[in-house]
């Protein structure tokens, strides 16, 4: 990956549903040559997926909540039964005290109760221990810009 791709990419990131005759002339492109080297970043698997970046508010998903699963074994294997629970955005297996960190989001803490009981019903899950958001002063992208690239 060039710098191209990656000027590419920042501009993607900040609206994925422009032209590619703007994408390309704002990093010196043709239209044409712009679309065929974000092709070829689909297929190498660099832009994984295309989607819309929701309002949690704005959704009826007000409370955030990271969550630190402990288990009486190895968890590696259970992606599939944190995967089924929809209000976890994210699955992580972890090094540490805990063996998984899930990302959950839910309208309501009785609701968030609820992920936690179901959480608990995943085999080898031994304890949580969850921790609910108050404010959120910001959430950020990957930058492909980032200075410690190689």
């Amino acid at each position: 990956m060039d710098d191209l791709d990656r000027l590419l990419l920042a501009r993607l990131q900040e609206d994925a549903t422009q032209p590619y005759a703007a994408l390309g002339q704002a990093v010196g492109l043709s239209a044409g040559a712009a679309h065929e080297r974000v092709r070829k970043l689909r297929e190498r698997g660099v832009i994984k997926r295309t989607t819309v970046d929701l309002d949690p508010a704005a959704v009826g998903r007000n409370v955030l909540a990271y969550v630190m699963v402990d288990s009486t074994s190895w968890m590696g294997d259970s992606a599939p039964d944190f995967a089924a629970l929809p209000e976890i955005l994210e699955a992580h297996v972890i090094a540490g005290s805990a063996s998984v960190l899930v990302k959950v989001r839910t309208a309501t803490t009785e609701q968030l109760q609820d992920v936690l009981r179901r959480i608990y019903a995943i085999h080898g899950v031994s304890g949580t221990q969850a921790t609910v958001v108050l404010e959120t002063f910001f959430e950020r992208p990957l930058s492909p810009l980032a200075n410690d690239q190689p």
